[in-house]
């Protein structure tokens, strides 16, 4: 005689009676049972059970209680690392990079690590490698079930889909490095810090000035680049200055991209800049350290300005635009632990500081030609504005 069928509804803790589903795959070590089958169970959303059994704030007692004790009937595990169920929390904040080898990313991770360590938190990093290709399983998958309590996105914009997935599980999430649509998110004025590099080389007096933008050939949707190439655009056209579209060059915001842009310019026929502005430092550092190969002066032949202020930039004397991304990525930090402690709006957009860096990578061109009226204006228009900029940290 046959085993009789098991019953599909077991038990019950406190008076709720709970179903122990059976059709489900496995999920993420839950034990084949799902957070849709708690939510069900208990008859709230699924945002709701994951507020509830991570300990998040906006759930009342009453309803968190009844969602533990179905969870824990079920079988369902919240947290990979088995923190269990009676606190919730898994105490880990994912920080998710398109890079994790460049300056930017790299000081932002140490930013962020630095105020999780204060606050006896963890960091789960998510790499995408400079590629978008595992995009929708690190969405659908992976990050529900780290299951982290809030997420850091560095430097990389998210789809209308990926947002309203990360609204679903509903966990705090801020953007640092560049504005995001729909989501909070801290970062310098982009578009300010680009004109600011622009005039102080006009204010200089130059006239024949090339850009090396940053180009985004990933689908990760950086949008940092066409803001600072529009920046140039728009303080040349103010100026009255003509855009060659030879001396515009491109490259991946590495010191090798610098070096390839500077050979580029330098062998093509025709004349030469007297300036270039670098969407960031390390592509300048490349046509700094090309330049030199060639024979060509910093600044006296060639003035050379980026945007960062990498560690490098000093010792190099490099005139730059200074960011800090680890204090950008340690306050966007603390605004989601703080959001963690049921602080109400400490996630919001921040417009972090920038400041012009004078350093010995430019000066006025070796032909000894004077600034116009108008670039001499362009000078006191910086000037005003990093004054008015530089230190201080903006709501957005």
């Amino acid at each position: 005689m046959g085993a009789a069928p098991r019953p599909r509804f077991c038990g019950s803790r406190q008076g709720v009676t709970v179903a122990r589903t059976t059709d489900r795959a496995q999920r993420g070590g839950h034990s084949g049972v799902s957070i849709e089958d708690v939510a069900a169970a208990a008859g709230v959303s699924t945002a709701t059970v994951s507020r509830a059994v991570r300990g998040l704030p906006r759930v009342s007692p009453a309803t968190r209680e009844k969602i533990l004790v179905i969870a824990e009937a079920l079988g369902y595990v919240a947290s990979s690392s088995a923190s269990g169920l009676a606190t919730g929390r898994t105490r880990t904040i994912g920080v998710l990079a398109p890079f994790v080898s460049r300056w930017f990313f790299s000081k932002a991770i140490e930013g962020a690590d630095r105020e999780l360590h204060a606050r006896q938190y963890n960091l789960s990093l998510f790499n995408l490698g400079g590629h978008g290709s595992h995009r929708e399983r690190l969405f659908s998958k992976t990050m529900v079930y780290k299951q982290i309590d809030a997420l850091l996105v560095l430097c990389m914009a998210l789809t209308h889909e990926e947002i309203e997935h990360l609204q679903k599980i509903d966990i705090p999430l801020v953007v640092v490095g560049g504005h995001v649509e729909e989501c909070p998110y801290i970062g310098i004025d982009d578009y300010a810090a680009s004109a600011t590099a622009v005039r102080h080389l006009i204010g200089l007096g130059h006239t024949e000035i090339a850009l090396l933008h940053g180009d985004d050939e990933t689908d990760l949707n950086f949008d940092v680049p066409r803001v600072r190439i529009k920046a140039f655009q728009d303080v040349m056209a103010e100026a009255g200055l003509n855009i060659r579209e030879e001396w515009d060059e491109w490259g991946d915001f590495t010191v090798r991209s610098g070096q390839d842009a500077f050979l580029r310019l330098w062998d093509r026929p025709g004349p030469k800049p007297t300036a270039i502005f670098c969407a960031s430092d390390e592509m300048a550092m490349g046509i700094i350290f090309e330049a030199t190969r060639a024979g060509v002066r910093v600044p006296e032949e060639l003035s050379v300005i980026g945007i960062d202020d990498h560690d490098f930039s000093e010792a190099m004397g490099l005139t730059t635009v200074r960011q800090r991304p680890d204090e950008q990525a340690e306050l966007g930090t603390k605004m989601l632990l703080d959001e963690l402690d049921g602080i109400a709006g400490a996630v919001r957009s921040t417009v972090a500081p920038h400041q012009l860096i004078v350093r010995s990578t430019t000066a006025p061109p070796h032909s000894g030609g004077t600034a116009s009226r108008k670039s001499a204006a362009f000078q006191q228009s910086a000037a005003g504005a990093l004054n008015q900029e530089s230190g201080r940290w903006q709501s957005a």
